[in-house]
């Protein structure tokens, strides 16, 4: 743990630029184009699986992926853009690992990312901290990605954010009756929604994306095994596969959907 000694320009933008800003891991992330991914806590599998695959997209073409750490859309932004290429801003001292169910994901960003708190070590999330933390990571990032969002949430605050400080919105389209919050937004033309992933992503990088490299536990998945059979050889891979929703489990066999 350390206190960052220069100014981020990114969080001057904010009604009050934090007295202190503690930081665990890489801050040259701060250096890079940053996109922020936020939503709900109790988002929908559909809403969780796009997440996931669009911090994949944005991390590879280059973007770091923003988000609060916080269970739902934040913990699979994270794990789709891999804890090298994601900032976690916290609502409480950067010592604490809230909330205690991401506890090993806020540790690896802690290792191969970035942590940021404006919190003194040992502060306990508190209401306020989260509306303060939300503020940070919409003021870090170039644009707001809002997957899945009620329309009375926190996310919505973030989305307010963001309209103060001039930056762009998207939004996932969704079926009516769902995530109310963003096909509000949709509808007053405050959002656009993110219909083609890669082409998303594309905007923030000018060459062509990466290539996706061989994946062990997809080309593991082609000879059908049994699910505990996974599991065992591949317990994280296969969790993030089923999120991803790369796979599919039937009659207790492991089959890819796609490549």
């Amino acid at each position: 743990m350390e206190i960052l000694k220069q100014k981020v320009k990114e969080l001057e933008s904010m009604k009050s630029y934090p007295e202190t800003i503690y930081f665990k891991g890489n801050p040259d992330l701060l250096l890079r184009t940053k996109v922020a991914i936020v939503g709900s806590r109790r988002a929908s599998q559909y809403s969780l699986q796009v997440t996931y695959r669009l911090a994949r997209a944005l991390a590879k073409a280059g973007v770091v992926v923003v988000s609060g750490a916080a269970m739902g859309v934040d913990a699979s932004a994270h794990r789709g853009a891999g804890a090298k290429s994601t900032i976690a801003v916290l609502p409480c001292g950067i010592d604490l690992k809230y909330p205690a169910v991401n506890a090993d994901l806020i540790e690896e960003i802690g290792e191969k990312g970035l942590l940021l708190s404006q919190f003194i070590p040992g502060f306990k999330a508190t209401p306020w901290s989260f509306v303060t933390r939300n503020e940070v990571v919409v003021a870090l990032s170039k644009v707001l990605v809002v997957t899945d969002a009620a329309l009375e949430s926190g996310s919505m605050r973030s989305v307010e954010f963001a309209k103060e400080m001039g930056k762009k919105i998207y939004v996932l389209p969704h079926r009516l009756g769902e995530s109310e919050g963003t096909n509000m937004l949709l509808k007053s033309g405050d959002a656009e929604a993110i219909y083609d992933i890669e082409e998303f992503a594309q905007i923030f990088t000018d060459g062509p994306l990466l290539p996706r490299e061989c994946d062990p536990f997809m080309e593991f998945c082609k000879k059908q095994p049994t699910y505990e059979e996974a599991l065992e050889r591949f317990s994280q891979e296969l969790f993030e596969a089923e999120l991803e929703g790369k796979i599919v489990v039937k009659s207790g066999r492991v089959f890819p959907i796609y490549d």
